[in-house]
């Protein structure tokens, strides 16, 4: 495998904080990228979870809700998340201010060192594949937003009182849905919690496709997430899909809602009774589109695996227990765009 391939498909996947990882090169192997159904998109509906409901009588009911979509579907949008809608206006106007700035502006934060604690992604072209992968991001670490505060972007000039407002807000939605993700799970509610490290947040920016490009433009290829959950919020163009059921379903935004998608540690956590979502962003030729997503990931030195409770005579243990920091340098060592990436840590009778 030729080593730009390799340096090509390492852009793709989110970048993993808080662990040294090993640089690609031609003597690495890369896993087969996952079998994709037809291009055809069904007409499913997304779960809808009210999260102000997890705070009063109702929360058996929520919490079950929630994991059966974890289950099932392995995503669901949030409703009454409590995020101001003025502060979600804020932080789409800021990021579409930052990527409309000159290129030479957006540069300054770019850096090839993958454990930096902010960097700029810029889209590219796959010579191999012979696609445009689109997607320019932003990524940086916010948690706790004081530490890493004085990294980010002063230009635009809103963009760290939006950024830390949205994140702050952000990070108590996260926890919340932890506590009762573990709750799912029949776990104590911050079972989760307390693996938790950091946070971590993608500014993306989709750029409007020529027509005559678009059946060879990505803007993001079909993935899963590394993490435990992201949560994702969405402007009101349409562009991320998901497999459900064997076929792409378009999870096009709802109004004042996030969309959280189960990780590939929150797959190992659970034993496998969560699958981490296959999932894919498109562009189109009309708008641009823009998408904050905030990844949740563990510490390096916590220990991911299923906990004693979700393993039985009927249900063996998946996967054996490992650190966030294992994982995240297994997956430099073979390069995979899907849940492959916990083959290494799978029992031997898995």
């Amino acid at each position: 495998m030729p080593a730009t391939m390799l340096q090509q498909v390492a852009k793709d996947l989110h970048v993993f904080p808080g662990a040294k990882h090993l640089p690609p090169t031609y003597k690495d192997p890369i896993s087969n990228p996952p079998t994709l159904p037809e291009a055809q998109v069904s007409d499913g509906s997304i779960p809808i979870i009210d999260l102000e409901a997890l705070h009063g009588p109702r929360r058996p009911e929520i919490v079950k809700q929630l994991g059966q979509a974890c289950q099932l579907q392995g995503f669901f949008a949030v409703k009454n998340h409590g995020i101001p809608r003025p502060t979600v206006d804020s932080i789409f106007d800021t990021t579409r201010e930052f990527f409309h700035q000159p290129k030479e502006e957006r540069m300054k934060f770019y850096t090839p060192d993958p454990n930096s604690d902010i960097r700029l992604m810029n889209a590219y072209k796959d010579e191999v594949a012979n696609v445009y992968v689109a997607r320019e991001s932003l990524k940086f670490h916010c948690h706790p937003v004081e530490k890493y505060v004085d990294k980010w972007p002063t230009n635009p000039p809103s963009f760290r009182k939006s950024s830390a407002e949205y994140l702050t807000n952000v990070r108590r939605v996260e926890i919340t849905l932890l506590g009762a993700i573990s709750e799912s799970l029949g776990l104590e509610t911050d079972y989760i919690e307390k693996k938790l490290g950091g946070h971590y947040v993608s500014l993306n920016y989709y750029g409007a496709c020529e027509e005559s490009n678009l059946e060879l433009t990505y803007g993001v290829r079909a993935h899963t997430d590394p993490t435990i959950i992201t949560i994702l919020l969405q402007d009101e163009v349409p562009g991320l899909q998901a497999l459900s059921e064997g076929k792409w379903m378009d999870v096009n935004p709802i109004p004042d809602t996030v969309v959280v998608h189960v990780g590939d540690l929150l797959q190992a956590i659970s034993n496998h009774r969560f699958k981490s979502l296959l999932h894919q962003a498109m562009v189109n030729c009309e708008k641009e589109r823009m998408s904050i997503a905030s990844y949740c990931y563990p510490s390096s030195d916590a220990m991911i695996g299923p906990p004693e409770k979700l393993i039985d005579s009927d249900h063996p243990a998946v996967y054996k227990d490992f650190t966030f920091k294992e994982f995240s340098e297994q997956m430099w060592k073979v390069i995979a765009f899907d849940d492959a990436r916990l083959n290494s840590f799978k029992c031997s009778a898995a």
